[in-house]
């Protein structure tokens, strides 16, 4: 199959201009094309242009395309990939099409209308060969495939974007009958390595299969809950994650959704799903369709089943009584069993506590998931062949920590058969005879195969390189309760963190010199990589808070200094090594990932230095870092340190956080020779490679003695204007004290511009300051803030 250089996405709403950004920021060439509007508006008219200029023709999907820019969340990686999106028109350019590799439509859920663009607009323009998918999210693409000659049947198939589609990982792919299984095959691979996209294959049944399950579990809820009187906000505190789906919930997610959208959903599935068992709960009660009457949508209408409002004490939340029909309070409601699955870790532990307590919450959380998994269950073959495509769905689709098959094996399947029996449910005779879903054997994890009753291997891409499987088959080299080394096979090991949001303390610290030693006496490169929910949150507040309030200042200088040494280890390794992060990469964790040789981030990717959040200054080698970075680019382009100096320090004193790992090149934490993966799944095993290939010709360094600091004059020149931001209350006094320290570490000190200054003295510089600043009462406040609230505060 050929390649996928230029794409056509016809439909400039929403949905299709966000897939447009996403495909840019592929680096794919776009061509967005919509209907040309009736007459010209006020503003055209005024400019003098009439319906037979392009840019009144075009307007729609110009608007669709520049709309991207004030979105949020953003879906470019970066605003200048919008370049990439060429606008036009169904009536002018679908001539165009004829360079197009891949014509995705993404028009209105009408089948009358998809069926006309098919054979009047796109059938008559399409290049040879080319691939023509829907985005339907539910119509039969055997219906829309009907309307097609053959040559163009065999490469039409349904591509399921989730919104947003830059940050919904699930793609639902479904072919139609004269789909050619290598046009499925190919795309598969391309949306997944390209886009960056969780693929699942699906069947020609109405909403597929995440929003089949996911309404259906909602749905679900609304009715368990008027059945046994509680609250929204009651459900919300059982349905997320304390039974390990996600922190919206039932209600927050309906409000996400839209609430009008959920019930098109739901009344699309009533509506088409006549023989489905359970096709009633579709239908939503009056109070539902009252609500969106009164224009009470969710976020886009800033009120739904849940609302804030600015009230004299700041925000108040409420949520929706549909008993009064009026907004109630918040009652923030605790549950016993939901406070005590608060502490687990593990989502499998945390459901089955949840699920065997005793309860309100309890006794909700296993009816809404003894219907649900029963439903979900019995879904089998007809929304999918296989458990692993529905728990993929759920996980990619809806954010759940466990599929529903996942979520049987958790709660155990014997003891929810017999407890849903005991309910007088009706069990499925199928479910009675299995054991367990899943299972690990000789090295493999293997899905319990539901049509063939017999267990077949996971299916896993062969870039893949899953810690979890490794671990299981005895590749952990060293180990100890914070971090792991891991044998990936071919000279290369891995460096794993495993302790809560990945913190970095003192045992992460000791495995990093023994991973470093180990591959210097054993292999040829490292990598430093997880697969927990994040890279790193940074080095571990808790303890700090509690070292400060023994005044052991001198225990946290011995501490700063050991997280600088294992910094320093990284750098100066005999062997490369290189860090693969993803999602958060905090503080310590940005700091193991600057001292690494490479980095090879996922595509989402959200790396800052963010201790002046929390009243301190980089101080395991990230401002040395900062500072080095600066110098060098200075000397290689032979120009004034002073401007690199000023950009690097503004990184630190905003604690800037890049929204994507694109956004990580202009702030200089990326450099030449990185590379960022779209999909996740790739990350170690691209790392890897980038280790081999670096090994074959790898220089150690040596800590560096001759850098020429920037020196006071620079250091007062960013004072200055800090002093101008703090008169003008862009900044607090201790905002201004706290970003003055800075200044003065990444500058050098306090010496004149070109002194000779070594790593090692800016190192103690860090330290230095950093101990300074665990005396200050509002350091010591603004930690205490954020680890009881979890955001920064401005004191």
């Amino acid at each position: 199959m050929k390649q996928i250089n230029k794409v056509a996405v016809l439909g400039a709403g929403v949905m299709g201009a966000t897939i447009a950004a996403h495909l840019a920021n592929a680096g794919i060439q776009v061509l967005l094309l919509d209907i040309v509007p009736r007459e010209p508006n006020d503003a055209e008219k005024a400019s003098g242009l009439t319906i037979v200029d392009s840019r009144v023709r075009s307007r729609i999907a110009a608007a669709g395309r520049d709309g991207l820019m004030k979105m949020k969340p953003a879906p470019f990686f970066l605003p200048e990939y919008a370049a990439n999106i060429e606008v036009g028109n169904f009536d002018d350019d679908m001539p165009k099409l004829k360079e197009c590799d891949w014509v995705v439509e993404v028009v209105i859920e009408n089948m009358a209308i998809k069926k006309q663009l098919f054979t009047e607009k796109i059938v008559p323009n399409l290049k040879e060969g080319a691939i023509l998918s829907t985005n339907t999210s539910g119509l039969s693409v055997n219906e829309m495939a009907e309307c097609l000659p053959e040559s163009v049947r065999k490469n039409f198939l349904v591509t399921h974007f989730f919104n947003p589609p830059r940050y919904m990982r699930l793609l639902e792919i479904v072919s139609c009958s004269a789909s050619d299984p290598a046009v499925t095959a190919f795309m598969a691979d391309f949306i997944s390595k390209r886009l960056g996209k969780g693929i699942v294959y699906a069947k020609d049944t109405p909403n597929f299969i995440a929003n089949r399950i996911g309404v259906y579990a909602i749905c679900n809820c609304v009715r368990t809950m008027m059945e046994t009187g509680m609250t929204v906000e009651e459900v919300d505190a059982v349905a997320g994650p304390a039974t390990a789906r996600p922190k919206s919930a039932a209600f927050r997610t309906a409000d996400l959704v839209g609430i009008d959208t959920l019930q098109h959903v739901a009344g699309n599935s009533y509506e088409l799903l006549i023989n489905d068992e359970q096709r009633d709960i579709f239908k939503f009660p009056d109070f539902v369709g009252e609500m969106v009457a009164k224009g009470l949508l969710g976020n886009k209408s800033k009120q739904g089943f849940f609302k804030k409002v600015k009230g004299e004490k700041g925000q108040e939340f409420f949520y929706y009584d549909y008993k009064t029909g009026e907004y109630a309070p918040a009652q923030r409601p605790k549950f016993a069993s939901i406070e005590a699955a608060k502490s687990i870790d593990d989502p499998a532990k945390r459901l089955k506590t949840v699920v065997t307590g005793s309860d309100k919450g309890a006794q909700f959380a296993w009816t809404n998931l003894r219907d649900t998994l029963i439903y979900t269950f019995n879904r089998i073959p007809e929304i999918a062949d296989d458990v692993v495509n529905i728990d993929n769905a759920m996980k990619w689709g809806f954010n759940w920590e466990l599929g529903p098959f996942e979520m049987l094996d958790a709660i155990g399947v014997s003891y929810f058969v017999e407890r849903a029996e005991k309910d007088g449910v009706t069990v499925p005779a199928g479910l009675k005879a299995i054991a367990s879903f899943y299972k690990f054997e000789n090295g493999r994890n293997y899905y319990y195969d539901i049509l063939d009753n017999k267990y077949r291997e996971v299916p896993q891409k062969p870039t893949h390189i899953s810690l979890s499987i490794l671990k299981r088959n005895n590749k952990v080299v060293e180990k100890n309760s914070g971090a792991s080394v891991i044998d990936l096979g071919d000279g290369v090991l891995c460096l794993e963190f495993h302790t809560k949001m990945n913190a970095i303390g003192g045992e992460i610290l000791s495995m990093v010199h023994k991973a470093v030693k180990r591959t210097e006496e054993e292999g040829v490169g490292l990598v430093i990589a997880n697969d927990g929910s994040m890279f790193s949150a940074g080095a571990n507040l808790m303890l700090l808070v509690m070292a400060v309030a023994e005044g052991a200042f001198d225990e946290i200088a011995m501490t700063v200094k050991g997280f600088q040494k294992a910094m320093m280890a990284i750098k100066y390794s005999k062997i490369p090594v290189v860090a693969a992060p993803h999602s958060l990469v905090m503080g310590g964790g940005c700091e193991t990932c600057l001292h690494s040789d490479a980095i090879i981030p996922h595509a989402e990717t959200y790396m800052g230095l963010v201790e002046l959040g929390v009243g301190l200054l980089p101080a395991g080698g990230g401002t040395k870092e900062m500072a080095i970075r600066a110098i060098k680019l200075a000397e290689q382009y032979e120009i004034d340190a002073t401007p690199f100096i000023f950009k690097n320090f503004m990184n630190i004193a905003m604690a800037k956080v890049s929204m994507s790992a694109a956004e990580l090149i202009p702030m200089g934490f990326m450099r030449q020779g990185d590379a960022i993966t779209m999909d996740i799944d790739k990350r170690i095993h691209d790392a890897k490679l980038k280790a081999i290939s670096l090994a074959a010709n790898y220089r150690p360094g040596r800590p560096l003695t001759d850098l020429k600091a920037p020196g006071r004059g620079v250091a007062a020149s960013i004072k200055s204007q800090l002093w101008n931001m703090q008169m003008g209350g862009f900044i607090s006094e201790y905002d201004q004290y706290l970003a003055g320290m800075v200044a003065d570490v990444i500058t050098g000190g306090d010496v004149p511009a070109g002194t000779l200054i070594t790593e090692e003295y800016l190192l103690d510089l860090e330290r230095e300051a950093f101990v300074r600043l665990c005396g200050q009462k509002k350091t010591l406040e603004r930690i205490q803030h954020m680890l009881k609230k979890g955001k920064p505060l401005r004191n």
